[in-house]
């Protein structure tokens, strides 16, 4: 882990003692719902009321499902693995998923049909209303495909993509950043989603690149950044997230902050990054007067608990799974 060394560091506002207290207060949280402490997950009443990913992205839900249920189960093929992990990540949304899969038996790019998934995903649409997750915003791509319905234009780009065999292509990169760069050469993508689906990618076993490699911030992140900091110093966005990435056992120290890691790993640069989007959202009504660029002033999603057990798995390239079992075994 390399410590960056610039001459003007960037300069904290009051926000940014709220983003470690925020990073573990929320991974408290997870610990406690593992240990099953539901009634009595925290006091903080914006974590109450309102929805916040985890510190950790691999330990949302979603990223749960697609390492368990969708890269590490099925065809262990390049292409195939790839297929299915862009397929999900599409969408975004379980129920899309689990819709196809039973319908299909099994999801191969093998036996793909666009005229069938097309009618497949019709009727996901009409079962839960709508096939795409709401985490974020899809470019509907009929400027390029032509399509009128955005998932048949969202099945070219993978047929596409498919077509000029960047599986291969991704396996053969030497870096996170060129993975990145090979995604943003497609239409409709943007560095966002560049960067949400290199890290996808990442955690099954096409490439073993470390997250610590390279980092790219989004919209919100922007945000977060934006009411940490009021002045960035030398840093751009990407370089104060890792300078935050590197500072997090002094930060948590300095506060007297408890901060649970996950099972020995620290907080990686997607996971900082991702908080300081969640400090953004936490900060609109812990600190109303702050301002991001976007001058959002509301949390929308509202927290609904679902209290469906997650028995929790990584990229076993990560090597914590067994230190998950010892302590599901020191629980019991």
């Amino acid at each position: 882990m390399t410590i960056i060394k610039k001459l003007k560091k960037p300069k904290a506002t009051s926000v940014f003692n709220t983003y470690w207290k925020f990073a573990a207060e929320r991974q408290a949280i997870f610990f406690r719902k593992i240990d099953n402490q539901n009634k009595n997950l925290t006091k903080d009443f914006i974590l109450k009321k309102h929805r916040f990913t985890n510190a950790y992205r691999a330990s949302d839900r979603v990223s749960q499902y697609l390492i368990k249920k969708v890269i590490y189960k099925g065809n262990k093929n390049l292409k195939e693995v790839f297929f299915r992990i862009l397929l999900f990540k599409t969408f975004n949304k379980i129920e899309t998923w689990t819709h196809l899969n039973n319908e299909l038996g099994e999801i191969s790019f093998k036996e793909y049909s666009f005229k069938k998934y097309c009618q497949l995903l019709n009727g996901a649409r009409k079962n839960n209303g709508s096939m795409y997750s709401g985490a974020y915003i899809m470019a509907s791509g009929k400027s390029f495909f032509g399509y009128d319905k955005k998932h048949q234009n969202h099945l070219k780009l993978l047929e596409l993509m498919m077509k000029d065999n960047l599986p291969e292509k991704i396996s053969r990169q030497k870096s996170m950043q060129n993975m990145f760069e090979l995604f943003k050469n497609y239409p409709t993508i943007g560095n966002f989603l560049a960067y949400q689906y290199t890290i996808d990618i990442n955690y099954s076993e096409l490439t073993s690149f470390s997250e610590m490699d390279f980092v790219e911030p989004g919209p919100g992140a922007m945000d977060g950044i934006k009411k940490c900091f009021y002045d960035l110093g030398d840093y751009t966005e990407s370089d104060v997230i890792r300078y935050v990435t590197d500072i997090q056992e002094k930060e948590f120290d300095r506060l007297e902050l408890n901060f649970q890691d996950l099972w020995g790993r620290k907080l990686h640069l997607i996971d900082c990054q991702n908080l300081f989007c969640e400090v953004d959202k936490y900060a609109r009504v812990a600190h109303p007067k702050a301002v991001g660029y976007s001058n959002r002033r509301r949390i929308k999603r509202l927290y609904e608990p679902n209290h469906s057990i997650i028995n929790y798995w990584y990229p076993p390239k990560w090597k914590i799974n067994q230190l998950i079992k010892l302590n599901n075994k020191n629980h019991e």
